[in-house]
């Protein structure tokens, strides 16, 4: 079984095409994929398949380490589709893949880098039922109270501001990061990020990802965070994220509708073993 290792901002992915899986992708599998020393050693798998509607030069699907199904991963969305384009999949400079979270349109900007549409960002969802109309409000982790931004881009994002980046860089986000995920609030979990000003137009950002942990980057997670410094402080529109495997260039309209800009990178090919193959069969 072929895959690729690709990588954007230190954020790793296993690239698998859909008709090459001789097993399907269940949780427990993909668990095994993405485990270190006995597996790849990856922050998540994406699946990439044809599509039977024309307009989508194919269907991505992203799960995470521990195995659960993303909606969007901006940072997974640039290797894929930089994937599809150095594979051959298309030859075209713009199209649109499909995802979960609806159909987002790349534009290829040079060899490594390229400029996605997310979509329209929104402060209201279903993943904050009881969120108020402007999408801010406070929760309560490990004793203490954080004021947060809720953002929909694809899937949940809580932004919270701290005041500077001393602040921000002794947070210990292995400790925090669990709690507010898994908080009663969102039912769905949700990302976490944690932002402050640098100087206009540039924030620093850390992130904690549902279903993966502490990450030095997340295309999703520093689209919320450059969302809530817009809403909340400037209402700048060109927002630079300073993560902590790189920079990202966020864009906004007057709707909310995101592009994502940044690079990715192949790290590797490989073939499973035949032997591992077979374990990965076993497993359900």
């Amino acid at each position: 079984m072929k895959f690729e290792k690709w990588q954007a901002l230190g954020n790793d992915y296993m690239i698998v095409e859909h008709a090459q899986l001789p097993f399907a992708l269940t949780p427990a599998r993909i668990r095994r994929l993405c485990e270190g020393h006995f597996g790849v050693f990856a922050d998540g798998v994406l699946e990439l398949s044809t599509h039977d509607d024309e307009r989508f030069v194919a269907r991505l699907r992203i799960f995470n380490p521990d195995g659960s199904e993303a909606e969007l991963s901006g940072n997974g969305a640039r290797e894929a589709i930089l994937y599809l384009r150095t594979r051959g999949w298309t030859d075209s400079d713009v199209f649109s893949i499909d995802t979960a979270a609806g159909e987002i349109r790349p534009q290829i900007t040079g060899p490594e880098t390229c400029r996605v549409d997310m979509g329209v960002a929104s402060i209201t969802s279903k993943d904050f039922p009881s969120g108020p109309s402007d999408g801010r409000a406070e929760l309560t982790a490990n004793g203490q109270t954080w004021r947060f931004q809720h953002v929909s881009i694809g899937n949940p994002q809580c932004a919270i501001h701290v005041e500077d980046l001393a602040t921000l860089q002794a947070l210990d986000l292995p400790a925090i990061g669990p709690a507010i995920e898994s908080c009663e609030l969102f039912p769905n979990r949700t990302n976490v990020s944690w932002y402050t000003e640098l100087e206009p137009g540039r924030i620093r950002a850390r992130i904690f990802e549902r279903g993966v942990g502490e990450t030095l980057s997340s295309g999703t997670g520093a689209s919320g965070a450059a969302i809530a410094h817009s809403l909340t402080s400037t209402g700048e529109r060109n927002i630079t994220v300073e993560l902590d495997g790189g920079e990202l260039q966020v864009e906004l309209d007057d709707d909310m509708r995101v592009q994502l800009t940044g690079w990715a990178r192949p790290v590797f090919e490989g073939r499973l073993s035949g032997r591992f193959v077979s374990e990965l069969q076993q497993i359900e």
